[in-house]
């Protein structure tokens, strides 16, 4: 457990991110339609089925997770597949066991989540827009928020119960610590001169077609509705703009900005009121000849801002007593107050900088404002078109001219693009990502696509072309480099393997790196954070088996360049916990414990799915 933790750095902190990822997928992973006919399901877990339909949506939006990242898409089908099905064992088991949550947990949930956030603040639009694409009601979301909060719970509930002993930290920390002597020959890649026969060539080609063939490609058509185009739309009168302009004053008004300083005189049960504000009109009197900072700096009884001359720094309505607020607002700048009465004691009060707050006339911010103005208008029309959008884009799932008929918007069309690479709106790699999915590809529209928080793209194929294998004379050239590499990879190989048979057999790695002609390098105490060796090498060390009655381990680590590593591992020294390990030992104690708490929980959901009645077949 322990060794397991310390090879996968991230293990104690998995967890979280765990949680971060199993929660959203989630909310948006499972959606089951009423329409499945004599569909088959493809899992079922007790009573639940799950259909094709909801392993294609499961799958979409897991890609989305994992943009940039080339993974095979029936592989990837396959994993959201297994995560629906041990969602729903889990799903499952916490309800057996009575777990529930309230309505109004979930909403506060829902409100906080940042994907429906607009200025810091809860979009009402923003989520009736969501459930409109994704076809759900509010009930049916809330519903679901709440199954993913009790399985959060409840993993909570183990995760969180775990503990470490101080047995483990300290094995933890032996492990971790470990330092290892080893010495190592490097093998390189030598290239071949024998150049491959074409029979040898032919072979290979046949062999590996896939590995040569002109990338998918399609075209698409789409509708796009952008907040910026329906904006232009939006008529501005000035009447209207100077509404506008009394609403959203604010926007274009710099408060006064004035800061202000103090002197104190206290009143508590050592010095009565009379005592107090007649020391605060002494200092009044003396300011006629001497500086206030330097008044505050000799008798103010606020001895952290004594120090600064009395500085209070800009003053903020609220924060103190009427009275206070009161005499600082009024005075002029440069004016000193009379004493002023707080629970604190009598102040004599003063304004050190004054710029007056300034409103920007109408004609100034005329422009601005017709943007402003245009936006704030074409936001409710945006989101209600989109609704209108997703709904018909659905209900006419194999043509996109009912919807722009209905929504007066333009058929536009892309030029071919592949999964890789595309221009114009093939560009976003969200459009890419739709486009070849099985939906898309057997002729139904896409499903609403943001891009960003003001556009929105419906999309469906236009052309589609396979991927095509290229003629044996245009890919020759690169069989040829690939034969010379793999020979010249094996030769390494072998000559890796001989090396490793001969430091078996009992030579030295002395003799056989100078037989070879090879460098040999030799670590005493490697650590694991050792910078100057590889990172794949360090590993392999680091996981091999320790020496056996004097006898070194042996083993060969393939690098990252194809170069193959002889490694002879003679001790292994077990670690300590260093001075700035004991620092921490607190932390690691806490990230160890949730880590076997991970584990812990990922066995129990492991064995739940072993006694859950699931049957699967292969999804399509």
């Amino acid at each position: 457990m322990l060794t397991k933790i310390r090879e996968n750095a991230q293990g104690a902190f998995a967890w979280g991110i765990l949680i971060v990822i199993c929660v959203p997928f989630a909310l948006w992973g499972i959606q089951n339609y009423l329409d499945t006919g004599e569909e088959a399901p493809v899992a079922s877990v007790g009573d639940k089925d799950f259909f094709q339909r909801d392993v294609n949506k499961a799958y979409e939006q897991y890609s989305q997770n994992l943009q940039g990242m080339t993974i095979d898409e029936q592989s990837l089908k396959s994993q959201a597949l297994g995560k629906l099905i041990k969602d729903e064992v889990l799903l499952q088991h916490v309800h057996s066991k009575g777990l529930v949550t309230t309505d109004d947990t979930a909403r506060e949930f829902i409100q906080s989540l940042p994907y429906f956030q607009a200025e810091g603040k809860f979009d009402d639009k923003r989520y009736k827009t969501m459930l409109s694409s994704q076809k759900m009601s509010s009930g049916e979301f809330v519903n679901r928020i709440k199954n993913a909060l009790i399985m959060e719970q409840f993993q909570r509930s183990i995760i969180d119960s775990s503990f470490a002993t101080k047995y483990d930290v300290e094995s933890f920390f032996k492990i971790q610590n470990q330092q290892r002597d080893v010495a190592y020959v490097t093998v390189s890649v030598q290239k071949s001169a024998e150049q491959p026969t074409d029979v040898e060539v032919a072979a290979y080609y046949q062999l590996h077609q896939d590995s040569y063939q002109t990338p998918e490609q399609a075209s698409v058509e789409y509708l796009e509705l952008a907040l910026e185009d329906i904006a232009k739309t939006i008529a501005v009168t000035d009447e209207k703009l100077k509404a506008f302009y009394d609403e959203q004053k604010d926007q274009y008004t710099t408060a006064e900005r004035r800061k202000i300083s103090h002197i104190l005189f206290t009143v508590n049960d050592k010095i009565d009121d009379k005592t107090a504000l007649d020391k605060a009109v002494k200092a009044k009197g003396e300011l006629v000849s001497k500086d206030f900072a330097v008044v505050a700096a000799e008798v103010s009884e606020d001895k952290l801002t004594a120090k600064k001359g009395g500085d209070l720094g800009l003053f903020n309505v609220g924060v103190m007593e009427k009275s206070f607020e009161e005499a600082a607002s009024t005075l002029k700048l440069g004016e000193v107050s009379n004493p002023v009465k707080s629970a604190f004691g009598y102040h004599l009060i003063k304004v050190t900088e004054l710029i007056p707050g300034e409103t920007k006339p109408f004609e100034v911010v005329k422009a601005e404002l017709t943007k402003a103005y245009q936006k704030a208008q074409a936001e409710t029309a945006f989101y209600e078109t989109g609704e209108r959008l997703t709904e018909m884009s659905y209900e006419n799932p194999d043509n996109l001219k009912a919807a722009a008929d209905a929504l007066s918007l333009m058929v536009k069309k892309s030029a071919m693009f592949t999964k890789d690479k595309g221009e114009g709106i093939a560009a976003d790699e969200k459009i890419r990502s739709a486009v070849f999915t099985e939906e898309v590809l057997k002729g139904n529209n896409s499903t609403p696509i943001e891009l960003g928080t003001d556009r929105l793209v419906v999309l469906r194929l236009l052309e589609h072309k396979a991927a095509t294998v290229r003629a044996l004379t245009e890919v020759k050239s690169d069989i040829v480099a690939t034969l010379l590499a793999d020979k010249a990879s094996h030769q390494a190989i072998e000559k890796a393997r001989q090396i490793k048979a001969k430091l078996q057999a009992g030579e030295s790695i002395q003799s056989l790196a100078a037989e070879n002609k090879l460098q040999l390098k030799v670590i005493a105490g490697l650590t694991r954070n050792k910078e100057d060796v590889p990172m794949p090498l360090s590993q392999a060390i680091f996981k091999a088996a320790k020496p056996v009655a004097d006898k070194p381990s042996v083993f060969v680590v393939e690098l990252p360049a194809g170069e193959q590593a002889v490694v002879s591992l003679s001790k292994v020294n077990v670690g300590v916990m260093t001075e700035d390990d004991k620092k921490q030992l607190e932390l690691a104690t806490k990230n160890i414990a949730k880590a076997f708490g991970q584990t812990e929980f990922n066995a129990l959901v492991n064995s739940l799915q072993a006694e859950a009645k699931v049957s699967v077949k292969a999804p399509k």
